[in-house]
This record gives structure tokens, sequence and C-alpha cells, in this order.
């Protein structure tokens, strides 16, 4: 019956693609759908989901959820404040001599704000407001300006330490440790500070090459960017102030960003001081208003609320899931394909790659995550290089058209129709970056940096342990991962 949880899959992306409803209503009613067929056909028992009140909450007294709220209000008050247009027309003014200065400015505030904003939706909505209209302004396609955000605000997918690498932090220490746990090996189980670390070079990679990308396709005017100095308006010149607050917040982003990534201060911490920040700027500047301030808790608590639901459902469905042994099933398919470990990667890779046609980043470490991992990590047992990847998989996937979870996010803001054709031609470059970053990531592994690379080398050869020993050693880090440790 492990098969069963595929379908349980399949029914969920057919709902979620027809009907429009929200990821978490779907995965609970296709959670009680096949709870209720398990039930009559008597392939599982009704005691097993008795554990269902104490698995959810055990799942959120975990620590690492205060910071989902945190990293929500910052990119609500992101959403609401004005610091992002101080932000870009500063940057257009210090790149006002080439023709490219707008697209780079654009990219530049997706690669600074998308790892505080919590989600690519956030950062979808902040692009569009300040970088849209300065786009639609100088007579730029609109499939070349949908292009440009797609890619800004997929940013923070791989980008440490957005809320995605956290979440996904989590999702994978869990899953390597069941499969630790299956295969007995003594190996260090990987915490979120561990795939923060690993992302950097990959990540510092597609900035480099995007940023790249986006000056050779715009270093010249042409007929689809007219003007060679399009910031010569009075409007587009930044005063004092301007400069007075993009210096300041580039340098308290940064500084954030850094002290998380290199684990100087949990992501707690991090959210927390970041909203405080933002907070200060909008009582200084006057524009946190009551009616603003109202609004920004009102996102805030709608959309954590809409967070917290995905994840209580997506546990219900994992259980449900695992009720059919579609975890078992999962694993004997990969072990059973042939090829070791580089056959159940690319499969797996390739599960990913479609479930983000019709799931988001969250939804996808919630509910598919937690499924495919284990079996996989017990073939593959670098699970900072897995994660990963993971991470560059789910952006490539958000960028391609006409499917992508970007894509559609930003066709879905836009007053007018996009051409699919001219928005695919506009999205290749920003594409084969991310081809070319994971086909980098795949030939030379070590440009992932493990905190531990002793440990990740004797993990091929290691002796397997008695159960005893694997629990003495999931205690000895029990500190470390529920805690984000520090390096």
């Amino acid at each position: 019956m492990g098969a069963a949880g595929l379908w349980m899959l399949l029914a969920t992306a057919v709902l979620m693609a027809l009907t429009g409803l929200p990821a978490w209503l779907v995965l609970i009613s296709v959670s009680m759908l096949f709870t209720l067929g398990g039930l009559a056909f008597g392939v599982f028992g009704l005691p097993l989901f008795f554990a269902l009140p104490a698995r959810l909450l055990g799942l959120l007294e975990h620590d690492l959820l205060q910071a989902l709220p945190l990293y929500v209000f910052i990119g609500a008050l992101l959403n609401r404040l004005p610091l992002a247009e101080v932000l870009l027309r500063v940057a257009n003014h210090v790149l006002r001599r080439s023709a490219a200065a707008p697209y780079l400015a654009g990219l530049g505030l997706g690669a600074l704000l998308a790892p505080m904003n919590g989600s690519v939706g956030a950062s979808v909505a902040m692009l569009t407001r300040a970088v849209q209209p300065r786009l639609d302004a100088l007579g730029v396609p609109p499939e070349r300006a949908a292009a440009l955000i797609c890619q800004a605000s997929t940013i923070g997918v791989v980008v440490p330490p957005s809320l995605v690498l956290i979440l996904l932090g989590d999702a994978m220490l869990r899953a390597h440790t069941e499969a630790v746990n299956a295969t007995g090996q003594a190996v260090r189980i990987i915490n979120t500070q561990d795939i923060f670390h690993g992302a950097l070079l990959p990540a510092a990679a597609m900035l480099v090459l995007s940023f790249m990308v986006t000056w050779w396709r715009n270093r010249k005017p042409g007929p689809d960017f007219p003007s060679v100095s399009p910031m010569d308006a009075a409007e587009s010149r930044p005063g004092r102030a301007d400069w007075a607050i993009a210096g300041a917040s580039v340098l308290c982003i940064v500084a954030l960003l850094t002290s998380v990534t290199l684990g100087f201060m949990y992501a707690v911490e991090g959210a927390a001081t970041g909203g405080l920040v933002l907070l200060g700027f909008g009582l200084a500047t006057g524009s946190l208003t009551r009616s603003v301030f109202k609004a920004v808790l009102r996102d805030t608590l709608a959309i954590s609320g809409a967070l917290f639901a995905l994840l209580v459902a997506a546990t219900v469905f994992t259980l449900v899931l695992r009720a059919y042994e579609t975890d078992r099933w999962m694993n004997d398919f990969l072990h059973g394909l042939g090829g070791g470990g580089t056959t159940a990667l690319v499969v797996v890779l390739l599960i990913l790659a479609l479930s983000a046609f019709v799931l988001d980043a969250f939804e996808i470490t919630f509910a598919i995550v937690p499924v495919v991992m284990p079996p996989l990590l017990m073939l593959v047992p670098d699970a900072t290089w897995v994660a990963v990847l993971t991470l560059l998989v789910l952006q490539i996937s958000f960028l391609l058209p006409p499917f992508g979870y970007a894509v559609l996010m930003v066709a879905s803001r836009l007053d007018r129709k996009l051409s699919q054709g001219a928005l695919a031609r506009a999205l290749l470059p920003y594409l084969l970056v991310e081809a070319v970053v994971i086909a980098l990531v795949l030939w030379w592994p070590p440009m992932v940096w493990h905190s531990h690379p002793a440990e990740l080398a004797n993990a091929a050869g290691s002796p397997k342990l008695s159960e005893e020993d694997i629990q003495k050693l999931f205690d000895a880090q029990r500190p470390r991962t529920e805690k984000e440790s520090r390096p």
C-alpha cells in the first residue's frame, strides 16, 4: 500500500492547481480523505493517530519556530515602509553612468532584502511595488522586468540566513537523524548552521554570475532601453537623508546577515534585531503611522497563521503517508533503482523540481522533504551537500515558465498579460546561471563548505553502532541542534 502515498501527493497537486484553495486546507482535506479510506479498508488502525496531538505539541515547542513570525514581521515591514524605495533610489544614482543601472539596482535590492523577507511571495510583493514602476517608466518591456523580479525574489531561497534555509535545515536535521538511526553510522547530525555554511560559496557564485549576466545584457542602450541616463530627473536624485538611511541600512543588514550566517547570533536574535531596527526606521522617518502599523500586524498575523497551519497540516499529511508505509516504499524504490546514490539523488531532485511547479518552498519543506530525504541520506551520506543541491533545484524550478512559483507570483501581481515566449527568453540567462551553479556543485562537492569535514570523510567507512551508542550520539547533539549551534 506504499504507493497510496503517491496518490495522496498527486491528489494534493491536482487540487491545489485546480481549486486555488490554501495549501494547508488541501493537505488536511487529502489527509482526512485517505485516513478514512485506510481505516475503512483496514490498512491501519485508529490508535495510530492517538500520537498526533503529542507529535504536534512537540513540533510547535521547537525553539527554531520562534523565528518564523519574526521573519514574516520583517517582510511585512519591508513591504509597507519606504526603505526599498530609498535603497533603490540611491543605488540608481550610484550606477547612473551605466545603462544597466535600474536592472542592477533591482537585483541588488533583492540580494540585500530577500534573505530577510521570509518568503518568495513577500519578496515578489516588495520588488513589484518598488522596482516595477521604475522599469515601466523607463520603457523596459514587461517580460524583461518580470524576469528580473523573478530572479531577485528567489535569491532568498539560497542566500543565508533566509527563513527557507532555516526551515529546510530543521527538516534535514530530522531526515538525517532518521537515516543515521537506520544505518547505525557514527556520524554527526547536521544542523541549520551547517547548511548556512554549505550554501555560502554556491550562493556567492550565483550572485556574481547573476550580476554579470544582468550587466552584460543591459550595458548598452538599445530599443529595449532607449535612455542612457534615465536618472536625471530631480525626483530620482537622493538627498542627504536618503544617503544616510541607505548607508546605515546596508551596514546594518550586512552585519545582521553575516552574524547569523557565521553563528555569532541565533536566527531568532537576528530576526528580532532586524524587526526592531525597521521599527526604528519607520518611527524616525514618520512612515510608520498608526494605520501602517496596524496593517503590518495584520499581515504578520495572517501570514504567520497560514504558515503554522501549513506546518500542522503537513505534519498530519506525513503521518498518514507513513501510515501507508510510503516512506518504506520510497526507501525500497530508491535502493532498487541501481546506480547507487547518484541515481537516487537525481530522482529525488527531479521529484522536488516537479513539486515546485505546484508547491512553494515551505510546502515542499514540510510535506515532501520528510518523505524523500531519509532514504536518500542512507545512500548519500553528505547531508549538507544534498541540502544545498535541494535549495538550488528549488530556486531554478521557481524560475521555469510557465508554472514556476516565482513566475506565477509575478504574473499575478502585474496588471498586464505577459508573453510566455518573451518571458522565457528573458529568463533564459538566469536559468543558465542556476544550471551552471548546480553543475559546479555536482562536479566539485567541496564547493559546499563543511564545518566538520573530518566527520564527513569518515562517514562512509564508519562502524555501525548499537542502539545505545546511537542514542548517546544523538543526545550529545541536542544542545547544538535544538538551539542552532554556534560554530
